[in-house]
């Protein structure tokens, strides 16, 4: 008798233990159920919801990966113990030691997330009685890469704790929830913990102690540039070389080129720096028909939609240099969808099956308001220039709006069309 079996023969043997389903949990991921449909079905495919989560779980772990390597990679470089990167493939980014850095600062948050999270999911499930859920597998995973790496662990776990009852298990559980829970955590964090969340900056790992200098620093994000883009920055010289006086936004340019921002070799949150590896998670989901393509170009177009509106605000000459709107307003409409996490959030977050629209007609409808308001955010927010997340989040309350005018508005046509013929 195999193990599979002995397993399946436990489970009945302790069907009446509120334990179960854990134990239950862990067998089905190992192995298959051993109750399946055999006939009678009109449709049979390999996919369920785990192999669902962890076809989204794949085409998130290139940009984990890369993460880590940029987090040691801005460690050394703000140090000065290297030079810059040669590219995508430089020699000087794909390291040992840079790894180390990114698996010592990131590997817990993702320990964290999935051990608090899948531990509350374990608890409702005995509670309650049922199978647990692998609706948290891809939430635990998309946790760490949107939150900054420095956060406290036990601030992480409040926020995940939170995020878990209060966006997904009061309403019912996995497929029930109107809220992303993973942006839930994130909301949670931003407005309990502001000070950590403040958007602008991104932690960098700093020298050690035994050169002199603090362990860490905050360095400001492309975004953060930009929003000053109009403020004075003096750079102070070193050695005996005279300080410069430059902008925020000159500065940015010097910085980080084009090609830096759409490779990902820029500070920023963990998972959302390489464009180039959201787009391959996107054509990913897009060919295993995951994620909903509808949505994430209707979100793009919305984002450069708001974006060409901010351009020809500056170019009529209605906002002047000195206000506090213009560094963003003036970056050009395109250049918005390679820095900041717009593109990620369109990708990994919007597209989320149960709490984005499920029209075809709605699902352009939602996405495109999650790029006009996201940019709108980016812009008059200077101190918080990121707002996609609240954006989705807004665009989740009204996604079931936006279907019912949309299946009302079919139903409408349908009539007109029947009182046509029977006329």
């Amino acid at each position: 008798m195999g193990l599979k079996q002995n397993l399946h023969n436990f489970k009945v043997k302790n069907k009446d233990k509120k334990w179960l389903p854990g134990f239950n949990a862990l067998f089905t991921f190992l192995y298959t159920p051993n109750e399946t449909t055999h006939n009678g079905t009109h449709i049979k495919v390999a996919d369920d919801l785990k192999r669902t989560m962890n076809t989204v779980i794949m085409a998130l772990v290139p940009c984990l990966v890369f993460g880590m390597f940029n987090a040691g990679y801005q460690h050394y470089l703000a140090q000065g113990l290297i030079e810059e990167a040669n590219g995508f493939l430089g020699a000087s980014f794909w390291t040992w030691d840079n790894l180390v850095i990114g698996l010592w600062k990131v590997l817990p948050l993702v320990i964290v997330s999935y051990g608090v999270g899948l531990a509350v999911e374990f608890v409702f499930a005995i509670i309650k009685g049922h199978e647990v859920e692998e609706g948290y597998l891809v939430t635990g995973m998309l946790v760490p890469l949107i939150v900054p790496v420095d956060i406290p662990l036990w601030m992480l776990s409040v926020a995940v704790i939170f995020g878990v009852v209060i966006g997904k298990e009061v309403f019912g559980g996995t497929g029930m929830n109107i809220l992303n829970p993973a942006l839930t955590i994130r909301a949670f964090l931003f407005f309990a913990y502001p000070t950590w969340m403040s958007g602008d900056k991104v932690w960098v790992h700093g020298a050690t102690e035994a050169a002199g200098s603090p362990d860490a620093y905050s360095g400001e994000t492309i975004l953060g540039y930009y929003a000053k883009s109009g403020q004075t920055l003096t750079i102070e010289g070193g050695n005996g070389a005279a300080d410069m006086v430059t902008t925020y936004g000159e500065r940015a340019s010097e910085l980080y080129s084009i090609w830096d921002m759409f490779w990902g070799i820029i500070p920023g949150s963990v998972g959302e720096t390489s464009k180039f590896l959201i787009i391959i998670g996107a054509l990913f989901l897009i060919f295993t028909k995951i994620g909903s393509w509808r949505i994430m170009l209707s979100t793009l177009i919305g984002a450069l939609t708001m974006g060409l509106i901010f351009n020809g605000v500056v170019d009529a000459g209605w906002i002047g240099e000195s206000s506090k709107f213009y560094g963003l307003m003036s970056v050009p409409f395109w250049q918005h969808l390679i820095i900041g996490s717009i593109l990620f959030g369109a990708v990994y977050m919007a597209t989320d099956p149960v709490t984005a629209a499920q029209t075809n007609k709605g699902k352009w409808i939602y996405g495109f308001l999650i790029g006009f308001i996201s940019i709108m955010i980016r812009v008059f927010n200077p101190a918080y220039p990121e707002g996609v997340f609240l954006a989705i989040l807004l665009m989740n309350v009204f996604a079931p709006t936006i279907d019912h005018y949309v299946v009302q508005g079919n139903v409408k046509k349908r009539m007109k069309r029947l009182k046509a013929k029977v006329a």
